[in-house]
């Protein structure tokens, strides 16, 4: 069974945690973390609109891309540590929502954790890239919360915002 676990800053923890405990044991875990090519693009407008056109041998978006890479990868290693099983992990770049769709083919199982507004249960606890992963996944969805959820006098209560890492 091949079990792709959508790796995201913030959120990565009840991911992980979630294939452990509703997972597939030892076989085909894959974590995959997406970055998306605006921000080194941002970067390069930017300094062009400072600095001028003609300033390319300090461009700033090939240190971007550098540093989101770098970032990707410590955020994957901690999630194979957290996991501590063996896994693939996969990096990828391009429209997020897109390429963990595309990523999701062929798998058995896609886990992702809700992104939205986390003070309440509901459609709004999806963020955009979510909601169309959920919308288009090529394969079943585990969506988890990435805190605990605790019963209230009304039915369920979903956690506050995540603590940062």
């Amino acid at each position: 069974m091949t079990v792709v676990a959508w790796i995201v800053e913030g959120t990565w923890p009840a991911c992980v945690d979630a294939v452990r405990r509703y997972g597939v044991g030892e076989s085909g875990i894959v974590l995959l973390h997406v970055s998306g090519p605006q921000v080194p693009g941002v970067a390069r407008g930017a300094y062009a609109g400072l600095l001028g056109r003609g300033q390319r041998e300090a461009d700033p978006g090939e240190r971007v891309v550098e540093l989101a890479a770098q970032s990707a990868d410590r955020l994957l290693t901690a999630a194979a540590q957290r996991l501590a099983l063996p896994c693939t992990r996969l990096e990828r770049t391009g429209r997020v929502e897109r390429e963990v769709v595309e990523a999701a083919s062929g798998a058995e199982l896609l886990v992702l954790a809700r992104d939205g507004d986390l003070t309440r249960p509901g459609p709004h606890s999806l963020g955009p890239a979510s909601r169309f992963v959920v919308d288009h996944a090529p394969c079943p969805v585990l969506l988890v919360w990435p805190g605990p959820v605790t019963a209230g006098p009304g039915g369920p209560q979903a956690p506050g915002p995540p603590p940062r890492p």
